[in-house]
């Protein structure tokens, strides 16, 4: 059976997911303003990590957070629509986070820990997808 009312944690859920999107929109500006002077006054690691980004990777990132925010906002809104930039959010982030952990020295200048957010980051944007899908399938996303 189809409802269109949906569960009493899923507006909390969507908030925080919206949220989180904007820190990441927040991370998204404070890396990609990064002025010189500051990248300069990073441990020589983090420097060449900072220097040695790929511009598909910042691509990347871009459409992660805008596409999850995006995605976040339908959501609230429970409309279907939310499902496109949600699943090229996941894409996104599925490979910025690739790359990040397994194609830089990231683990080397940050230590095993690394692995953490980036895992973190697929996860929420692969639930907040399902969220999405299992809506649509029940009918409370239209």
């Amino acid at each position: 059976m189809h409802s269109t009312t949906s569960p009493a944690w899923y507006k909390p859920i969507v908030i925080l997911a919206f949220l989180w999107n904007c820190i990441g929109i927040f991370n998204f500006y404070s890396q990609q303003t990064m002025s010189a002077d500051e990248i300069a006054q990073l441990p020589s690691g983090e420097q060449a990590l900072m220097l040695d980004i790929p511009l598909w990777t910042i691509i990347a990132f871009g459409i992660g957070v805008f596409g999850g925010t995006l995605g976040s906002l339908g959501l609230l809104m429970k409309k279907a629509w939310s499902k496109t930039p949600l699943l090229l959010s996941l894409i996104a982030v599925f490979f910025q986070m690739g790359y990040w952990l397994f194609f830089t020295k990231s683990v080397v200048v940050y230590g095993p820990t690394t692995y953490i957010m980036p895992l973190v980051v697929i996860l929420i944007a692969y639930l907040l997808l399902k969220l999405c899908l299992n809506g649509i399938r029940k009918g409370y996303i239209h």
